[in-house]
């Protein structure tokens, strides 16, 4: 049976409900058009894995304070735009089984709105000379447009060596961890190694988050993910990197030739999906996912045992184990 997430954030019950109200302060304007889309965003809000991991990593290493409330509020700032510009960049209509923010507003609201949230998340830094902070989201930021031009450059070729993957992956999504991660020590530490311990902690974890993405996107259960979204932004998996790399060279330029093709994405699902299960690539991809959350988990060792290590040891179980 699956870790549930109330299960981790329960040694944060407080903690959470306070950032809970920092972070709606922070949408409080005078334009009614971006109240009402702002409004729109924290009722359809996620999971807030990211602060959650903040405020974890803080307790980690001391206190949760007001520094640390700050972080996670940036962090989710940070991550709420990216995820409005990106659904700008997919044409996404949809977002979390709810109409995404330009499918109601349109592009141009969208990244504006995507472009607001991101300027109020670093004046909230700037504003309370939390610098550090400045300095590890802006790195998180810089990786991730990298991290996702380079997929973006590598799906018209459709080819992509696994070494490679693991480069877009670090820096397009395991970055924002890595930074959420950074950040929960940075608000209670001022040790540099104890930084650079939950920076490479929520590295590893972000990779391993990624790989069950992957996973997930041909999936047969229900998940919070459309079947074969990845597929129809021509995105190279890992289970299919692998797959491709063990078969024939017939087999394989005939399955790229049907991702390229822009035929019925239900058909091409179903073949690719049979294809990487042919050629063991689902099985890989998991191992490789449990031997990056075990390395995670390595780092956790480094530390006395608490109600909050213990969190951050089942939320790595939590990520192996989700549907959605």
């Amino acid at each position: 049976m699956s870790i549930p997430l109330n299960e981790i954030k329960s040694p944060l019950k407080k903690e959470l409900v306070q950032f809970d109200s920092f972070f709606q302060l922070t949408f409080k304007t005078r334009v009614a058009l971006l109240d009402a889309i702002l409004n729109y965003i924290i009722k359809r809000k996620g999971k807030q894995i990211r602060p959650l991991l903040v405020l974890l990593t803080a307790a980690l290493h001391g206190e949760v304070t007001d520094k640390a409330y700050r972080g996670a509020t940036l962090i989710e700032l940070l991550h709420t735009a990216t995820l409005v510009h990106d659904d700008v960049v997919d044409d996404s209509m949809e977002r979390r089984g709810f109409f995404s923010i330009n499918a109601l507003w349109k592009n141009k609201t969208s990244v504006l709105i995507g472009d607001y949230l991101l300027s109020r998340g670093m004046l909230l830094a700037l504003n309370n000379k939390d610098y550090d902070f400045l300095e590890i989201t802006s790195e998180a930021v810089k990786l991730m447009s990298e991290g996702e031009l380079m997929q973006m450059e590598k799906a018209r070729t459709l080819d992509i060596r696994e070494e490679v993957y693991f480069d877009i992956i670090r820096m397009k999504t395991a970055s924002l961890i890595s930074a959420s991660c950074a950040i929960g020590a940075a608000s209670a530490s001022n040790k540099p190694d104890q930084i650079q311990n939950m920076k490479e902690f929520g590295a590893l974890l972000g990779i391993a988050f990624q790989i069950k993405d992957d996973l997930l996107d041909f999936s047969l259960t229900i998940t919070g993910k459309p079947k074969g979204s990845d597929l129809k932004e021509k995105k190279l998996t890992l289970p299919l990197i692998y797959a491709l790399k063990q078969a024939g060279s017939d087999a394989k330029r005939k399955i790229i030739h049907k991702i390229a093709k822009r035929g019925k994405i239900t058909d091409t699902y179903h073949s690719v999906r049979s294809f990487i299960e042919e050629h063991g690539g689902f099985t890989y991809a998991s191992g490789k996912m449990h031997e990056f959350s075990g390395q995670a988990a390595d780092i956790l060792t480094k530390y006395p045992d608490s109600a909050f290590k213990d969190a951050l040891l089942k939320f790595i179980i939590y990520n192996e184990e989700r549907n959605s």
